[in-house]
């Protein structure tokens, strides 16, 4: 099985488990964050179970998992987040995610993204990107649900563009590569896990991915912070990271 076929299993069946989990849960009358604490756990426990066994050589960093850092000496690290977008898992709303990603020599290189909540279910992948749908006239930036960013806001107003609200990272980055929109612009605080699988997987399909200052995306580093994060149609780049530098002079 390639890393990409893993990938993609693992992403799947992870999804598969915490649909599962919560239609339990919610027969028991469990729901919001306990619900989404439970389903952490349950996806959490197999992703890290099926790796150590499947790629005992690599490492690997999880969200729900203790860091190790002897995966600073390994090329080759696994980057998961059991669930992306708790609070919506636990809401039963679509906009939630399972990353599975991998990172060689520090750049997100393969990955899956799973979107159980979507129906049907839908999983992108490093390995078999799809063409990408034609774009409108004026661009459309997801953004979070709840809080904005400030330079999304401020960039969308300059390019005359659409604010879509949406829960997740990987959902929105998601988005962008599935035609959804064009921009995805984050600069609120995320983590390694976070973007990782996404990035691999829009890389994979022709998309634009840095940092907001133009700068590549780094992982498996000793401080798995990594605060913001531009996906985009390649079209859309030059213009944003002017935009961006612009907002921020």
């Amino acid at each position: 099985m390639t890393d990409a076929e893993l990938a993609t299993h693992l992403a799947q069946q992870a999804g598969d488990i915490l649909l599962a989990k919560r239609a339990e849960l919610i027969a028991q009358g469990i729901d919001g964050k306990a619900l989404g604490l439970a389903g952490d756990a349950a996806a959490n426990a197999f992703l890290v179970k099926m790796l150590r066994r499947l790629r005992p050589d690599d490492g690997l960093l999880s969200e729900e998992e203790k860091d190790n850092l002897d995966r600073l000496s390994k090329s080759r690290v696994w980057i998961v987040d059991p669930v992306d977008g708790t609070r919506e898992y636990g809401e039963a709303r679509s906009d939630w995610a399972v990353h599975v990603g991998l990172a060689v020599d520090a750049v997100a290189t393969v990955g899956a993204v799973a979107l159980p909540g979507m129906d049907g279910g839908v999983v992108l992948r490093t390995d078999k990107p799809r063409p990408l749908p034609a774009a409108p006239e004026h661009p459309r930036l997801v953004v979070s649900r709840t809080r904005p960013a400030a330079e999304a806001v401020a960039v969308a107003k300059l390019l005359g563009g659409e604010l879509v609200p949406m829960g997740s990272a990987g959902a929105k980055a998601m988005a962008v590569v599935m035609g959804e929109a064009e921009i995805y612009l984050h600069s609120g605080g995320q983590f390694e896990w976070d973007s990782c699988a996404p990035v691999a997987v829009a890389l994979a399909h022709g998309l634009h991915c840095s940092r907001i200052d133009g700068s590549p995306m780094v992982y498996n580093q000793p401080d798995t912070y990594l605060p913001d994060l531009l996906i985009c149609r390649p079209e859309w780049a030059e213009s944003v990271l002017a935009h961006l530098r612009q907002i921020s002079a």
